[in-house]
């Protein structure tokens, strides 16, 4: 017999589980960087909506051929200026557009609240791919408004809230799907590469909406639409939302250890048993966290009990509930500032490079991606340092501590030149998202399974979607803010960012004294975090 090719052998090395957790890494992956593509248009679009005046003598020479190319055969461009398209095309074109990011990420933080909860009572898939379709429709509406020379202003206004309200199923659902695949070993690691759709995302979304921004600014929003409602297909079609649907043999991470003969039927403790051990004492890594009761422990009113196969019978944590769990709080609140700032340059930072160096919408566009890969080095590195010290906390306020000086010096050197700029958009962008992505992945998913939940796997959407809607709100403010002050100078803007880094750090810092003066790790086991 003649023996296998090494391609095959390295193929067949790999178990059927192990395939299955590549794959639902990837679909995820990718399910989710269709969602941050999509969102990315409108911050590289606003160079376009509103473009420097170009003097008359300069206007008639290209008139006919700009309209030639923007306006749609058989339509005038009525309303349309050189300065713009209208009513962007005024001095308070920056507060109009501030206008439009509050509106999508204000109903995004509204109706997160409400996503996780539905989702713990939904299929994911289902529920995933319902809002995928919405939102590829709505991204969509938004540039059909360009081909109708639509410029009422309340019409770009509806579509970004009707966007940002359905856009909020993406992410509880598949950080619990992901949640459901993957366990605590290196958690920290996988999920900040796996984080790394948010930028990859971006990237692809600012390359797309850059290529058609100077000709046709709306195909920069429908090509986006199509993108994340095929890719709402592919997740009806193949997304697998627990090992448990495939009989799944290895221990998925948020369920109790005892998965017999590869059934996925858990051995579920009698009642009796969870009473008998709280009058054990409790370990370090319980001392260390559940220190919000005086005896150290949550009222059992507020976490579900295990009852059935599999989990099928357990009751969704209720609000409270998730809310009591340690640390969620905390997070939340850090979260808020952190992300403000983050979204703040998701959505302002192609019209500062642009007003700064000078650049058109399509080049500023492409040179606004290096903050997104700057982004995927930053969310990698934090998961791997918090994996390796076993403190989440500490990671986080580190890299928050140094963001702030960073950003000052960005706001300083940028103006320097194009070289400045490109160092300064990957050292920031390392450290802005860096917290942020460690954060919403890897934290949401220790408190989503923390031991005080008894093994209650349905919290883990619930929890996701607090931290993440709690954070939403500083999304929503950030870019606001960012339009109200940038008429001011962007250097005013730059320190409201500051401000807001040095904010998340104090939410933090609790939390950041109980890891440093724990004595209960060891061996980079994590400390806070530790699953049932």
């Amino acid at each position: 017999m003649a023996p296998l090719p090494a391609g095959i052998r390295f193929l067949t090395s790999f178990t059927r589980d192990q395939w299955y957790r590549t794959f639902i890494f990837l679909l995820t992956f990718w399910l989710y960087a269709s969602f941050h593509l999509s969102r990315k248009p409108i911050s590289i679009v606003k160079g376009e909506l509103h473009k420097q005046c170009a003097s008359p003598s300069k206007i008639e020479l290209s008139n006919h051929k700009e309209n030639a190319i923007r306006v749609p055969s058989g339509k005038t461009a009525v309303n349309e200026s050189h300065c713009g398209w209208a009513p962007f095309d005024k001095d308070n074109y920056q507060q109009l557009l501030g206008a439009l990011d509050y509106s999508f990420l204000c109903a995004y933080a509204v109706g997160m609240y409400l996503s996780g909860i539905i989702g713990e009572r939904l299929p994911i898939r289902y529920y995933l791919t319902f809002g995928m379709l919405a939102s590829g429709v709505f991204t969509a509406l938004f540039g059909l408004g360009y081909f109708y020379s639509i410029h009422n202003f309340g019409f770009y206004v509806v579509a970004q809230i009707a966007n940002g309200l359905v856009q909020t199923t993406g992410w509880p659902s598949v950080v619990t799907c992901i949640g459901n695949w993957f366990g605590k070993g290196r958690r920290g690691l996988i999920m900040g590469i796996w984080n790394s759709h948010t930028s990859v995302g971006n990237i692809l979304g600012s390359l797309i909406a850059g290529y058609w921004v100077s000709t046709c600014w709306g195909l920069s929003f429908v090509v986006p639409g199509i993108v994340i409602a095929a890719m709402g297909i592919v997740c009806f079609l193949f997304l697998i939302e627990h090992p448990k649907d495939i009989k799944c043999s290895s221990t998925p991470l948020n369920l109790p250890r005892g998965c017999e003969n590869g059934t996925n039927r858990f051995r579920i403790q009698k009642q009796t048993s969870s009473v008998q051990d709280s009058s054990k004492p409790l370990d370090p890594e319980m001392q260390c966290l559940l220190a919000t009761r005086e005896n150290g422990t949550i009222e059992p009113s507020h976490v579900a009990v295990l009852h059935g196969d599999g989990g099928s019978g357990m009751t969704a944590i209720s609000f409270v509930g998730a809310l009591r769990i340690p640390g969620v709080i905390e997070f939340s609140l850090c979260l808020l500032f952190a992300k403000l700032v983050s979204y703040t340059f998701l959505f302002w930072l192609p019209l500062y490079i642009t007003n700064v160096d000078h650049l058109d919408a399509k080049k500023a566009g492409d040179l606004s991606t290096l903050f997104d890969v700057g982004g995927i080095f930053g969310g990698i590195l934090a998961g791997t340092v918090s994996d390796r010290l076993g403190k989440r906390a500490s990671t986080c306020g580190l890299m928050l501590l140094l963001a702030a000086p960073t950003l000052y010096i960005f706001s300083t050197i940028s103006k320097m030149g194009l070289e400045a700029t490109v160092v300064m958009l990957l050292i920031s962008g390392a450290l802005v998202n860096g917290p942020y992505a460690l954060i919403t992945t890897a934290v949401s998913a220790d408190l989503g399974t923390h031991k005080s939940l008894k093994g209650n796997s349905r919290a883990l959407s619930t929890v996701t979607a607090i931290i993440d809607g709690t954070g939403s709100v500083g999304a929503a403010l950030g870019p606001l803010l960012a339009g109200l002050i940038s008429p001011s100078g962007w250097n005013n803007v730059f320190y409201m960012l500051m401000v807001a880094d040095a904010c998340a750090l104090l939410f933090l810092l609790r939390l950041i004294h109980k890891e440093l003066c724990c004595t209960g790790s060891k061996n980079g086991d994590q400390v806070q975090f530790k699953e049932h």
